[in-house]
């Protein structure tokens, strides 16, 4: 009820970003503002919302998709404590390039990974030396003009009301979605009803040529911490779970672990949060207070990334600490469009170099 308070307060506050960000979007279209294109194939990956739509494994699905190709990636690096075009290498860290491109490092060797705030000076760092470059979370950057832009939209949340800033999540008006090529519902049931892709459909009104794709995330198995060791969750049927999280949106991952026990114990932080050693002092505290016998400490992929910053180790290598991995997977149908879709614009786009 507090919540709603609040956001009543804060909705003239979001009228006026309404019309800061609707006159921005006018100066792009009456080309008073000049977006920069490039010569070579560009995949934006963005979304409407602050956080918690999938962007992560979406990205990480183009790059296993062009595993033919040179692939970089090019992130604002979201937290970090540094500024300007950074490459990742061995030494990058969370706090260097931010825990999603420190994500994608550290998992395709294959692939380049950047961070530079600035998109038009990180492309053109790029360019030279690559196929095709994934702008990740720049769909509202548009200084930059994407090849192609997928526009995520996350399943449960289609059909409700949601705000814009700051009363809301949502940092784009909604007519912005006529940009993208392709709308790519994220984080759908499954089984997915054919009732329920036709509310898609029905809710976002695309364009003929805007196909609207489903997907869902597919989970993985346990992986330890520090260890060359994993678990499969049907191993931790019946466990007492204490899950640390600082996503922006846990609720499809404490629904999938609700398949395996009632006996969650959630240590909720916000979305890119700088875990501290007190939090984790206070968190350890907690898991080792509980007499049960079969207990687990479960993390994100992500969350992972921050956990292992220098300190933390010592606090926590004993302890039975797991992230869970997810990817992207599409519905059949929906994945041969989405593949052929991503596949013809960049094969029809390449350079040669």
């Amino acid at each position: 009820m507090l919540v709603n308070y609040l956001r009543l307060l804060l909705l003239p506050f979001s009228l006026v970003y309404a019309m800061a960000i609707t006159l921005r979007k006018k100066l792009y279209d009456w080309g008073i503002m000049r977006s920069v294109s490039f010569n070579l194939p560009l995949i934006c990956v963005g979304n409407l919302a602050v956080g918690g739509s999938g962007k992560t494994p979406t990205t990480e699905y183009l790059v296993r998709l062009l595993s033919d190709y040179k692939v970089a990636i090019l992130s604002r690096g979201y937290g970090r404590k540094t500024r300007g075009f950074i490459l990742a290498n061995d030494d990058a860290t969370a706090e260097t390039i931010g825990d999603e491109p420190l994500q994608y490092y550290q998992k395709f060797k294959q692939v380049t990974v950047a961070v530079c705030e600035d998109r038009v000076k990180g492309v053109k760092q790029l360019q030279n030396n690559h196929d095709v470059i994934i702008l990740d979370d720049a769909f509202q950057h548009r200084a930059i003009r994407a090849g192609l832009n997928i526009l995520l939209f996350e399943f449960r949340k289609l059909g409700t009301l949601q705000f814009l800033l700051p009363a809301g999540n949502l940092r784009d008006v909604f007519s912005s979605r006529k940009r993208a090529d392709v709308f790519l519902v994220t984080k759908s049931p499954v089984p997915l009803l054919h009732v329920a892709q036709q509310a898609s459909v029905n809710e976002l009104q695309p364009n003929a040529d805007q196909p609207v794709l489903h997907s869902y995330l597919k989970y993985g198995d346990l992986i330890h911490l520090y260890q060359n060791e994993r678990q499969t969750l049907e191993s931790i049927k019946n466990f007492e779970i204490f899950l640390l999280t600082g996503i922006a949106n846990p609720d499809p991952l404490i629904e999938e672990l609700e398949k395996y026990t009632e006996n969650i114990k959630h240590e909720k932080f916000p979305d890119h949060y700088s875990f501290k050693t007190d939090d984790l002092k206070k968190f350890k505290s907690a898991f080792m207070a509980s007499d049960k016998k079969d207990k687990i400490i479960i993390t994100t992929e992500k969350d992972s990334k921050r956990l292992r910053a220098t300190g933390f180790k010592d606090l926590l290598v004993d302890l039975p600490i797991y992230y869970l991995p997810i990817e992207v997977e599409l519905f059949e149908e929906d994945k041969i469009t989405f593949d052929e879709l991503i596949l013809n614009y960049v094969k029809s786009n390449r350079r040669n170099r």
